[in-house]
């Protein structure tokens, strides 16, 4: 199984650009993922992950991310290799992303309607009573 599950700080702006074959859409950007321990006497380290995010979900990461954003990324782990312009291999470790998701709390004055659809970058749909389904208080729940 490959999975993986980041959280951390967008370091930039995510870098969007097309493939050559087909035109479609990638958006780059890199997190800042906290260590989870301190060394006594040290500064918090962190981690710098690479993402990539394909088509729909890349250009929802470029609309709405922006740098020092908290956000949490599901997806899996890629490696590739490639000969630079001087004939040597370079290696690269990376994140494709499945899903994204916006991991801070949303600030004052954004918006009630800012409740987006992460993995296809589409807002949901409007049903009449905002929400799937109702519990009145007489309602046993199962947890």
């Amino acid at each position: 199984m490959n999975k993986v599950i980041l959280m951390g700080r967008l370091t930039r702006d995510p870098e969007v650009r097309y493939t050559q074959t087909n035109n479609t859409l990638v958006a780059s950007f890199s997190l800042a993922i906290n260590r989870r321990f301190v060394r006594q006497g040290e500064e918090r380290q962190a981690d710098f992950i690479n993402i990539v995010a394909w088509s729909k979900l890349g250009e929802f990461c470029s609309k709405y991310f922006k740098k020092g954003q908290q956000v949490s990324v599901v997806g899996r782990l890629q490696t590739r290799t490639w000969d630079d312009e001087q004939g040597q291999k370079r290696y690269i470790t990376e994140v494709v992303a499945e899903e994204a998701y916006f991991a801070d709390s949303r600030r004052d004055g954004e918006g009630a309607n800012a409740n987006f659809d992460a993995t296809f970058g589409t807002m949901p749909a409007a049903n009449n009573g905002g929400s799937d389904f109702e519990i009145s208080s007489g309602d046993d729940l199962p947890f």
